[in-house]
């Protein structure tokens, strides 16, 4: 009978022990963001890598040299690149020039190695982190095009 007593004094004592962490979690202020409806205000870090994007400038140029280091650098084959050769015709030299840039986010990792083997600075990520859809089809995306 002692036994069983001091079982239950025992299981009163813990419960009040996880009961004490409950209470002072649930008076604690929160710092929970409220999403949908501070979508305008919301602001990402800086560090956040959340979309691999490749700048244009107002002509729609980008900086790509269609070098192939980003895809190389890839560990799971995120980024493809096709490329052709064009003949310049002042010097009459042939040089590769980007065709299509396709980055598949569905793969990636966003482990930014593709943005730190990046001679130019082409690639970079943004901040943007919705990225709901409904096919993973969707998530590949060209990113040579404005």
């Amino acid at each position: 009978m002692s036994n069983y007593i001091k079982g239950l004094f025992h299981g009163v004592g813990t419960l009040m022990t996880g009961m004490k962490v409950t209470m002072k979690e649930f008076f604690t202020p929160k710092v929970t963001e409220q999403y949908p409806e501070n979508r305008a205000t919301l602001k990402m870090y800086d560090r956040f890598c959340g979309e691999l994007t490749m700048p244009h400038d107002a002509e729609g140029r980008n900086k790509c040299i269609a070098c192939g280091l980003c895809q190389s650098a890839c560990p799971n084959g995120t980024i493809r690149l096709t490329t052709e050769t064009v003949a310049d015709p002042e010097t009459g030299k042939t040089k590769k020039r980007l065709a299509l840039y396709e980055y598949d986010l569905g793969s990636c990792m966003f482990c930014h190695l593709c943005v730190n083997a990046c001679p130019t600075g082409a690639i970079r990520f943004s901040t943007d982190f919705e990225h709901a859809v409904y096919t993973r089809e969707k998530l590949v995306k060209q990113l040579n095009r404005q």
